[in-house]
């Protein structure tokens, strides 16, 4: 059986895009695999080293994973910030990584122009933290977007590097773990782009009815299609992706016909769409409510969580001490 990890920012709620894209087929995952997923409050203090409320956010991350559909009697879902092994680990791993390497990366060198006043040491070695996330596990899988790939190859790298200065086989080079056609990529509401929550262009599972109708109404579209067959724009393209994965399939194909008609009403559109939108979501945003009220069931989720990651993680860190060389008197 593979060992999975996988991980997501404790920074916000969960939209659309992320449930299409990666949480959807973790609950397929976790059936096939001994999966470990964590919600990752070390990675976000790289970009909001002053959260407002961080508890907070674990928390509502927690329970949207919760409700989504993640099991935890199946799989190992935890804070990171509980298992203090991994910050061992990063900094055994960081003794062997490369300054040059690190200021490479293409995601340090891009938060280094979004944000030049907030250039840490965390956001720097932000991929020696994501590789001993991986390498704590023992992981052989690892769900990656494109924006990771270079990260998790680094990865590899530093298993590789820890291999030969040691010489030894003790790391697997972990593999990425591809969804193929099961990821589907969610547009936002702005008419461009994917959705995301820096973007504002998000629906959440968190979102009630009425946030959802308020947000979809607002969606762009375009002035409307002047001649028949005309190429669809992005924007009205963009709600139709949405439509085509929360929708009947004939509602879907009734609006681009009427598109393609020169006859469509965007008001209607938006309408049928906001509706499909709340129905899909309904059972999500139920289970997100009762999961909220629930305070002494989420601390039992994540204490198990926890002593099951810690199992693990003691187990590779004591190993990899005893590899280096560390003796206790």
């Amino acid at each position: 059986m593979e060992r999975v990890v996988s991980g997501i920012r404790s920074t916000g709620n969960l939209h659309l895009g992320n449930y299409f894209g990666a949480i959807r087929n973790f609950v397929r995952m976790q059936n096939d695999h001994e999966c470990f997923f964590f919600i990752a409050d070390y990675h976000s203090l790289t970009t909001h080293p002053t959260p407002n409320d961080l508890h907070s956010n674990v928390r509502q991350v927690l329970v949207e994973y919760l409700a989504a559909g993640i099991d935890p009697e199946k799989a190992t879902l935890f804070v990171q910030s509980d298992v203090p092994e991994v910050a061992e680990l990063t900094l055994l791993l960081s003794m062997n990584a490369y300054v040059g390497e690190l200021e490479r990366t293409s995601s340090f060198k891009e938060k280094v122009r979004k944000n030049p006043n907030n250039v840490n040491a965390g956001l720097l070695t932000y991929p020696v933290l994501m590789a001993a996330d991986i390498l704590i596990h023992r992981a052989t899988k690892v769900p990656v977007g494109k924006d990771q790939e270079q990260h998790l190859e680094m990865c590899r790298k530093y298993a590789r590097r820890f291999n030969g200065l040691y010489k030894t086989e003790y790391f697997k080079e972990p593999e990425p773990f591809n969804f193929g056609q099961d990821l589907l990529k969610i547009p936002g509401l702005d008419g461009t782009g994917k959705m995301g929550k820096s973007e504002g262009n998000g629906l959440f599972l968190a979102d009630s009815p009425k946030q959802i109708r308020k947000k979809v109404m607002k969606a762009v579209t375009d002035s409307g299609p002047t001649e028949p067959n005309s190429p669809v724009t992005e924007p009205v393209q963009n709600l139709f992706t949405i439509m085509d994965v929360v929708s009947e399939p004939g509602t879907l194909q009734f609006f681009q016909q009427e598109y393609a008609n020169c006859t469509i009403r965007y008001g209607d559109l938006k309408k049928q769409l906001a509706e499909d939108i709340v129905q899909f979501v309904e059972p999500i945003y139920n289970r997100i409510q009762e999961l909220s009220a629930d305070s002494d069931y989420l601390q039992k989720i994540a204490r198990m969580g926890a002593e099951k990651a810690h199992e693990s993680a003691a187990k590779t860190v004591k190993e990899v001490r005893e590899i280096i060389g560390f003796k206790k008197f």
